[in-house]
């Protein structure tokens, strides 16, 4: 019996010294997201109510900020912008990443395999603001190299960033070559997880590729479409580099973006309220956004 009382004591101080351990090693994350995440969020949502320029106190305001929003045209046409930008940017970053990892997962070396992967990959890890930097002389309209090599073949010189529809043009072409890396790495995965015997099945049933991209591949790598489609978009909405360094929303502000406005708001013109106000209307369409995809899904995405 006192064998028994000393041993469930024992048992009970390593769990409580456990606990103490978990507790130490988890402080760090649980302050860091508790200080640069969470506070933020929350002083963010508060300061939506409030006009504060960092000089004077803040003056609450109320519902102000919000009618802003939707008076200023300015900030109707960023977010009409933002939209634009995301059905085709997002739809052409997953067109392109599927193809490609279909491609790559053909009969082809190894070596060949691995390379394709690190190079579709590698400008992700660059900078954005230098990749754009970089993109904005290859495309100016004076001594670009794009327009240097159209007139080779007797092309008169682009407007690429001068004008409405170039500058989106060349937006959403930077932003996708830039990031559809990852796209293609997560259908590289997907593909990879397909049992080789359902297309061994199809080829003896006499499938042809194009048979077997529709009824097997698309449907199996669903769950990854999802996925991808789900980042894709909540990054995309969120886009600010590239169009702040290509053409700094212009020209006029064919190329502004909602979070372009609430750093013009918030940096340059000092309405933190607008700005906040601006940002909490963005995460709930990010938020409604995610919500229909995972809800649409349901009909879409076939789990094996």
């Amino acid at each position: 019996m006192i064998m028994a009382h000393v041993s469930s004591s024992t048992r009970a101080a390593a769990r409580r010294g456990e606990g103490r351990l978990a507790a130490c090693l988890l402080a760090p994350t649980v302050i860091g997201v508790g200080l640069f995440t969470l506070l933020p969020m929350a002083a963010s949502i508060l300061l939506a109510f409030f006009d504060w320029d960092i000089v004077s106190t803040p003056e609450f305001v109320g519902l102000d900020n919000f009618a802003s929003v939707a008076t200023n045209p300015t900030i109707r046409v960023s977010f009409l912008n933002t939209f634009g930008f995301v059905v085709v940017a997002v739809a052409l970053q997953i067109l392109v990443a599927l193809v490609l990892a279909v491609l790559v997962q053909t009969r082809m070396p190894g070596w060949l395999r691995a390379f394709f992967r690190s190079a579709f990959f590698f400008p992700l890890i660059l900078s954005a603001a230098s990749v754009s930097l970089i993109m904005s002389y290859l495309f100016n309209e004076d001594f670009g190299t794009v327009n240097a090599i159209l007139g080779l073949v007797g092309l008169g010189p682009v407007g690429w960033l001068t004008t409405t529809t170039g500058a989106m043009c060349v937006t959403v072409l930077v932003y996708v070559w830039q990031n559809f890396g990852f796209t293609f790495l997560l259908f590289v995965g997907g593909l990879a997880s397909i049992p080789k015997d359902v297309y061994e099945a199809a080829d003896i049933d006499g499938a042809s590729g194009w048979r077997q991209l529709t009824r097997i591949t698309l449907p199996l790598i669903s769950p990854t479409m999802l996925v991808a489609s789900v980042m894709a978009i909540i990054s995309a909405l969120q886009i600010f580099d590239q169009p702040y360094v290509l053409t700094r929303g212009g020209p006029g502000d064919s190329t502004r973006t909602a979070v372009m406005v609430i750093y013009q708001s918030a940096f340059q013109e000092l309405h933190f309220g607008l700005a906040s106000a601006i940002g909490l209307l963005l995460m709930v369409i990010i938020m409604i956004a995610t919500w229909l995809q995972f809800r649409l899904s349901r009909r879409f995405v076939f789990y094996m």
